[in-house]
């Protein structure tokens, strides 16, 4: 009898074991993914109206920049650069607590003029998908009338699509290349505007 409740005992033992260590590989995984991969991110605010709703829930891919490396200034090896007309998640320069969302309008070495309404990187309009569906306002210290902003090396400037209801880089400058977490993919909540990010 006593060896009955002795195995039964140790096959409880063994279950928990294995349900145990199911969950820590679990959670590992899910934080490497969250890490290098894939992360969840909810949208807060209507900046990027109408591409992306407030509560909007989406999928940032993380590598495809290249993934920062926790706690370092390291990342892995990029699949490729941010263009512009990317949708991309980074850590706010003025809040490092925060991360904002944004369309990257020009890359380190380009200028950008907003000109009635329109957008022109290194004199060029940008007439093509979203940027022909936009008008931008002429506000703040970096987007005023008339001015061409040269981007320095290694930062970005980025704009909200709601230009009208946006703190963006026409406010506070440029986000440097390490605060960019990664390239906005999908909308995956609520149902019925699930779709690709354009």
């Amino acid at each position: 009898m006593s060896g009955n409740i002795k195995e039964a005992a140790g096959r409880r033992k063994s279950i928990i074991r294995e349900w145990a260590e199911s969950i820590i590989i679990a959670f590992i995984l899910a934080m490497i993914i969250r890490t290098f991969v894939i992360q969840a991110f909810k949208i807060p605010t209507g900046s990027m109206r109408p591409t992306l709703m407030e509560g909007d829930l989406i999928l940032v891919n993380k590598f495809i920049y290249g993934a920062k490396i926790p706690f370092t200034d390291f990342r892995l090896p990029a699949l490729r650069e941010p263009e512009t007309g990317d949708v991309v998640v980074f850590i706010y320069p003025q809040d490092p607590k925060k991360d904002f969302i944004k369309r990257l309008i020009a890359a380190g070495g380009d200028t950008v003029e907003i000109r009635k309404g329109k957008i022109y990187v290194n004199e060029q309009a940008q007439t093509e998908g979203e940027f022909t569906q936009r008008y931008y306002y002429n506000r703040g210290p970096y987007a005023r009338e008339g001015e061409k902003i040269k981007v320095p090396e290694g930062y970005f400037y980025v704009l909200g699509d709601n230009s009208a209801s946006s703190q963006d880089s026409r406010y506070w400058g440029y986000v440097p290349r390490k605060n960019l977490l990664g390239k906005a993919l999908v909308i995956y909540w609520p149902p019925k505007r699930i779709r690709i990010i354009k």
